[in-house]
Formats: structure tokens, C-alpha cells, sequence
């Protein structure tokens, strides 16, 4: 719904598979996790490998346990998750209630996990608006998702650009005037905001 021009391929996580990448910008939604260590699964272990090269742009639906990323929810870990900390490519996607303004301010999902007391995490850590309302839908899955969406616009635009420059850039370009009561430790970067992404005529 996001980038409906984008050419889109499912990835099937039962399919214990090294991922493919295509010619041109890839960007991989990861709105699951893993509560296994990742060195036991092929795909998940080539997935942290291309983040760590930043291959590819990787959005990770932050989890919707209601606690940090990197801690346990429920007795289980997402070890992908863990695993994506500090990858260069890859960026952690919480859910807001809705989408924020600043005379309008959004807070974070009550279900959504928060970025958390890691630095590394609070810098690739957005939030997006997820209106259960217009899409029936609701989750760090569907938020994860849009950012992804977002990326994929991006690349359209700015064609030279590595996954690596675009994921920069929609951190770098977050908003966080249009939440409530700011915290790098619950919003990470802040809202991701597609125009201010898109707004210069090069990124580097």
C-alpha cells in the first residue's frame, strides 16, 4: 500500500535457504523473529551477514511485547533481533498509535517494544503510525512494513544510493516534534517522516 510500484517477492522463512538478492536496491521486511539462536538457520544467518554489509535495507518489526528490544518478553528473546544490533543496514520499527504532528502529538503503541537503554539500538530505531482503523491491521509487522515501503520510495528517487545511504536517511530525517514526550530510550530516532526523506535532491 505503501510503494505499490515496487517489485515485490514473498520470502518464505520456512524455506531454510541463504537469501538472494536482486539487481538494484533490495529491501527486506522482517516482520517475525526468531527465538533461537540465528547460527542454527541458514537464512537468518545470511540476512545478519548482508545487514552487517549493508546490502540491503532490513526493517525489523520491533516486537510487540512491550519491552525493550533486546530483552525478554514472555520468557523468549528474538535472537534476530539481537543478532541486528548494530548492523549497518538495518533499522527497528516500533508502532505508534497513529500518525503525529506537532500540534498533534503521537505516542508509542501500549503493545509496541521500545528501543531501549542500548545506543545501538536507539540509533536504528524508528517509529511509524499504525491506524488499525483505515487498515484493520495492527503491529510492529505492519509498521515494520511501511518503513520498508518507505525505503523502497527512496531508492526510487535516489537511484546511485546504497542501502546503506538509505538507511541514513530515513534515520537521520526522523521527526521527533510529533511525539509526545521524546525519549531516544522509547522512540529511538523518532517518527520516520517520508517527505523530509525524500526532500533533498542528492543523499550522500
Amino acid at each position: 500500500m505503501v510503494a505499490p510500484g515496487a517489485n515485490i517477492t514473498e520470502l518464505d522463512y520456512s524455506e531454510q535457504v541463504p537469501l538472494t538478492l536482486k539487481q538494484g536496491l533490495n529491501v527486506i521486511n522482517l516482520s517475525y523473529g526468531l527465538e533461537e539462536p540465528v547460527s542454527g538457520y541458514r537464512l537468518e544467518q545470511s540476512i545478519v551477514d548482508a545487514a552487517r554489509a549493508g546490502a540491503a535495507v532490513f526493517t525489523k518489526a520491533a516486537g510487540n511485547g512491550s519491552v525493550a528490544v533486546d530483552t525478554l518478553a514472555d520468557g523468549d528473546i528474538d535472537f534476530l533481533a539481537l543478532d541486528l544490533i548494530g548492523k549497518q543496514s538495518a533499522i527497528f520499527v516500533g508502532a505508534l498509535e497513529g500518525n503525529g504532528t506537532p500540534e498533534n502529538q503521537t505516542r508509542l503503541a501500549s503493545y509496541s517494544n521500545y528501543a531501549g537503554s542500548d545506543s545501538e539500538v536507539q540509533n536504528h530505531f524508528l517509529t511509524v503510525g499504525v491506524e488499525s482503523d483505515k487498515t484493520g491491521l495492527t503491529g510492529t509487522s505492519v509498521a515494520a512494513s511501511v518503513v520498508a515501503g518507505y525505503a523502497a520510495i527512496l531508492g526510487s528517487k535516489f537511484t546511485s544510493a546504497t542501502p546503506t545511504q538509505i538507511t541514513n536517511q530515513l534515520l537521520d530525517t526522523a521527526r521527533t516534534d510529533t511525539l509526545v514526550n521524546y525519549d531516544a530510550a522509547t522512540y529511538g530516532r523518532g517518527e520516520a517522516s517520508l517527505s523530509r526523506a525524500l526532500a533533498p535532491v542528492v543523499i550522500r
